[in-house]
């Protein structure tokens, strides 16, 4: 773990490596039970929807592996910071499903870079402007502990809206 790394309490001590596999399989799970009627409610006024959160999750799989990528081939690269928000404002006109599968292909894209890397390769320098010098570690370690978050908020999405579903099948 890494100072450098904003979402190092979601990792705590846990291998990235065993993390970023199975996001995808859990997004997908957390998906199937909120049902296509709730992936758009958002779970309270000015939070993200579901849907939001898987747009952004894609965003980010992009990023993230474009950040990687430049890190391996240049020296001394300085990573682009991007407003989360502003990207967001374009997610209306995202399927979820599509962002699904770009989150998906993009991931095991990347995994097949990080996994084909000597572990020498993983302390490769890059500077975040906001977050300072980090290494390419801390590039994919930054990734899970993201996931981490942003799973924790769909299930806390799909519980909010648990009760509502037990109700409706209670009176079928």
């Amino acid at each position: 773990m890494s100072q450098e790394n904003p979402y190092d309490e979601f990792l705590g001590d846990r291998e990235p490596l065993k993390v970023l596999p199975g996001t995808a399989r859990n997004v997908e799970r957390i998906l199937d039970e909120l049902g296509a009627e709730r992936i758009n409610q958002p779970p309270a006024p000015g939070k993200w929807c579901a849907r939001e959160i898987v747009c952004h999750l894609a965003d980010c799989e992009l990023t993230f592996g474009f950040r990687l990528r430049q890190t391996l081939s240049e020296d001394h690269h300085r990573i682009q910071p991007f407003d989360q928000e502003r990207w967001a404002a374009h997610y209306d006109g995202y399927d979820v499903r599509d962002a699904l599968a770009t989150f998906q292909a993009v991931r095991k894209w990347n995994l097949a870079l990080i996994r084909s890397l000597p572990p020498d390769a993983h302390g490769k320098p890059v500077t975040h402007p906001e977050r300072g010098s980090m290494t390419f570690r801390t590039i994919f370690e930054t990734m899970a502990g993201h996931d981490i978050n942003h799973l924790r908020q769909l299930d806390l999405i799909a519980k909010k809206f648990a009760p509502e579903q037990a109700e409706l099948t209670a009176d079928d």
